[in-house]
């Protein structure tokens, strides 16, 4: 998968545009988790090193979902794939819907759609929520994830092409080790995927 960096004139991002090194067999993948956006620090970034921050966290929630894990390898044996709702670090807290959009259309779909075998799209946080959607109804006229607070709609199941949704709360960040109860929900929604593909 080639993906060329982004002329996209966004404000609101620090214009460094990194996608995931992922060097394993795309057609073993079948859960992807979509966080919200890289961190400005590319070493914390997924594939890089796993010592830095955004595995870390990862590593936790997995732990905390009881299954242990220790490197990339061991989620790539899993089935899983870790990427990013947007491709550059947020400028500050927020960015606006249409860069969600622009970043998802140009490139999060055409990274989806090379994993084939996929069952299961878990969006990690608001970001990669609006991202999927927007991907799914561009390319089918459907949200399969419906609005609405995400503690509301999480244990609801949804479903479309034969790919289970799970809207859940980011797993990458400081907030992760702060908000317990999302913590919570976070390892509940990775128990429900893993579950799924089993």
């Amino acid at each position: 998968m080639k993906l060329e960096r982004c002329d996209y004139p966004c404000t609101d991002t620090n214009r460094d545009f990194i996608i995931p090194d992922f060097r394993g067999d795309r057609s073993t993948i079948r859960i992807v988790m979509v966080s919200e956006a890289p961190s400005a620090d590319h070493s914390d970034y997924f594939y890089r090193d796993e010592r830095g921050a955004f595995f870390l966290t990862t590593r936790t929630a997995f732990g905390d979902a009881g299954c242990a894990i220790s490197s990339y390898d061991d989620l790539t044996r899993m089935g899983v794939y870790l990427t990013t709702a947007i491709k550059c670090s947020k400028s500050d807290y927020r960015v606006s819907a249409g860069t969600i959009d622009e970043c998802s259309s140009r490139y999060l779909a055409r990274e989806l759609s090379s994993f084939a075998g996929v069952r299961v799209i878990m969006c990690m946080g608001d970001f990669a929520i609006r991202a999927v959607n927007r991907i799914y109804r561009n390319a089918y006229g459907v949200t399969p994830i419906p609005k609405g607070p995400t503690y509301k709609i999480r244990n609801a199941t949804h479903e479309y092409n034969g790919i289970v949704f799970i809207p859940s709360y980011t797993q990458t960040g400081d907030s992760f080790n702060i908000e317990q109860s999302k913590r919570k929900m976070i390892a509940e929604d990775i128990g429900k995927a893993l579950e799924i593909i089993r």
